[in-house]
């Protein structure tokens, strides 16, 4: 079994698909008729398809041919990266992908005839457990940290990142008096076993925006970290996402806050009950062994794929009935 991904080698959902049982091609523009022989999709990074129509054109009459599904996947909604709106009525006019996947549904609407939540997950491969244990986090005296926070916030370099800069220094600026233990940390100078050591050493893991929203409305779509942090076994402790509720149970596997003035009252409130915050972070980790890894999204996407072919086949045939999955 083939499926085809062209998205900037990222690596998590080859590895995912390859799990899967199946063999990758990457970064095919023109796949032979033997990559296209038992392939079950073409995975396309959305920002490829709108920048070379020309070439996504050619691309579509051969997957076509050969009946492969292309699927356009955006991790960037709904800001899309800043592409002129020119491009993305564009895309949407040639009628090319045939699934349009998306981590938000925002603005989802004339890419694709199926638009497919396809959220971001964690790369189990680099933030895991790490040989730690949830049941050594219980222990008060684990913590080398109190409220952490790895990210990009250089706004000076990237002004998209100027309101997680300005957050940042006001909750340290209210928490301070109170003598806390603070890391707020750009991680690109940091390796992945180090921003593990963080995430579990920190009793308090946050996030705040995201590149995705640098546009006109904050992205309902969660960034990597939420996903990263939990699966580390760190307490995550995040600002409002609207789609936060279609992957954890809010309360139980999920804590968001509003504003600044929540923020710094929850940061206080879970610091006050340690217990409390060790179960959510428990439950919220086994969620995401059970259902938010990238091996989950490559099952996603395979499912898609075939629900897709499937339904082209019965309509070839003019039989519309779909094929129930049990």
């Amino acid at each position: 079994m083939n499926f085809i991904v062209n998205y900037r080698n990222f690596i998590p959902i080859k590895i995912g698909l390859e799990r899967c049982g199946y063999v990758v091609h990457e970064n095919l523009w023109r796949p032979t008729q033997a990559e296209l022989d038992d392939c079950h999709g073409y995975l396309i990074c959305m920002y490829d398809a709108i920048k070379r129509p020309d070439r996504i054109l050619g691309l579509k009459r051969r997957l076509k041919a050969a009946g492969v599904p292309l699927i356009g996947w955006n991790r960037d909604g709904p800001w899309n990266k800043g592409e002129k709106p020119w491009r993305l009525v564009l895309l949407k006019s040639l009628n090319i992908l045939d699934i349009y996947a998306s981590h938000t549904l925002q603005a989802a609407k004339g890419f694709a005839p199926v638009v497919l939540y396809l959220p971001n997950a964690a790369w189990v491969d680099s933030y895991n457990l790490a040989g730690a244990s949830l049941a050594a986090m219980r222990d008060h005296a684990w913590y080398a940290y109190d409220v952490s926070f790895i990210g990009n916030f250089k706004a000076e370099k990237h002004p998209e990142f100027r309101p997680r800069a300005d957050f940042l220094s006001e909750v340290y600026r209210r928490l301070s008096p109170l003598n806390l233990r603070f890391y707020f940390k750009n991680g690109a100078g940091m390796s992945k076993p180090e921003q593990v050591a963080v995430i579990q050493k920190s009793r308090i893991n946050l996030n705040f925006g995201a590149a995705c929203d640098d546009g006109l409305e904050k992205s309902w779509g969660l960034p990597e970290r939420c996903f990263g942090v939990p699966a580390c076994g760190g307490f995550l402790l995040s600002e409002e996402r609207g789609h936060a509720k279609d992957s954890f149970v809010p309360g139980e596997e999920w804590v968001c806050f509003s504003d600044i003035d929540d923020c710094v009252a929850k940061i206080k409130y879970y610091l006050a009950h340690p217990d409390e915050a060790r179960q959510i972070a428990e439950r919220a980790y086994k969620r995401i062994i059970q259902e938010h890894t990238y091996e989950h999204r490559a099952k996603t996407l395979i499912q898609a794929a075939y629900n897709w072919r499937n339904k082209k086949l019965n309509r070839d045939s003019g039989d519309e009935r779909q094929l129930i999955l049990r």
